[in-house]
Order: structure tokens, then sequence, then C-alpha cells
């Protein structure tokens, strides 16, 4: 039982907005991984990350993250700092992994000072935001099998891109899922 895809990118990349429209476009149910983090704990990521700090947000998310691949048939949204676990990495290397890619500047528009975004708080937000793309940018390609870009596009348009190349995707690997 694997999910019919996963979709990771950094944050503003629209991972919530796009997984509910495109398991809505494709009759599949969504699991976004961070709501089901808030879920489990009873408590915002931004509580998580301010009294337990970043090593046992990450551990949760792990584990969490781990579930929804093996059970979940949907469409999985995970955090944008998923990719950052090893064991994560390798659960996800023989999936359908959607990277929804975005640019520093447009990633920093959509997330502005958001503050349920523990990792961009603080005076810099574009060298924090700047940082964590150096860091990710090659651990989310590495896990890629679709990239798609969102920079200057409407969320419909993504969702039309990330159906047809799942689709496709699947046609290819003769899934029984496509």
């Amino acid at each position: 039982m694997t999910p019919y895809a996963v979709l990771i990118g950094p944050p503003g990349a629209g991972k919530s907005t796009i997984g509910r429209r495109v398991a809505a476009a494709l009759e599949l149910e969504l699991c976004d991984t961070d709501a089901l983090i808030e879920r489990r704990t009873g408590r915002t990521i931004a509580e998580i990350f301010a009294h337990d700090g970043e090593p046992t947000f990450r551990s949760i998310e792990e584990q969490i993250v781990a579930e929804a691949l093996a059970t979940h048939t949907g469409v999985v949204s995970l955090g944008g700092g998923s990719i950052l676990s090893e064991r994560t990495r390798a659960l996800l290397e023989p999936l359908p992994v959607v990277y929804l890619e975005i640019s520093v500047a447009e990633g920093l528009r959509r997330t502005g000072a958001n503050s349920s975004r523990p990792l961009l708080a603080g005076p810099d937000p574009r060298a924090k935001y700047q940082h964590l793309m150096r860091t990710r940018r090659p651990l989310y390609r590495s896990v890629a099998a679709i990239r798609v870009r969102t920079d200057g596009r409407s969320p419909a348009r993504v969702v039309g891109q990330v159906v047809a190349k799942l689709k496709h995707y699947h046609e290819k690997a003769g899934s029984p899922n496509g």
C-alpha cells in the first residue's frame, strides 16, 4: 500500500493548497502530515518548536510521515523540513514524489511574516529562507520523481500539471493506481 502521490517543497510552495486540489481532482483523500502532527499532539507546530525544540519536532514528524507513507493510498503532503530526515528520504525513494519548486523571492512573498512558521521567525526572514533553500533544495531534488514550478502560476494551472504528470508517471510505471 503506497500513496498515489507525495508532495514536497519549501514553505510557501503550496503543498497544502495544491495537495487539497490534487486530491479532489483525483477523487482521493489528502493526508497533510503537518495537520496530522497538530491533531496527534494537540499543539501547533510553532508550540512544539517553542516548548520542545526542533529535534523533538523532527522526531515526531519522522514517525508520523513514516506512518502516513505506509498507510495512506491517496495524496500525502509533507512538511517542508521532513526531507531533512535520512529515514524519510529512504522511504520516499520508490514513491511518486512531486517537488513543488519555488524561488526564494516567491517563497518569501507567499510566507511573509507568518509567525506559524518557526524557522522563518526573527529579524531576517530572507536570509533564513535563503539558507533553508541552500540546505534543502538538493534534498528535494534527490527524492523527486516529478518537479513542478509554482512561481507565477495559478493553483489551477499547477494542479493541472501535477495531475497530468502523475497520470503519466503511473502509466509508465504500470502502477495499479494509474
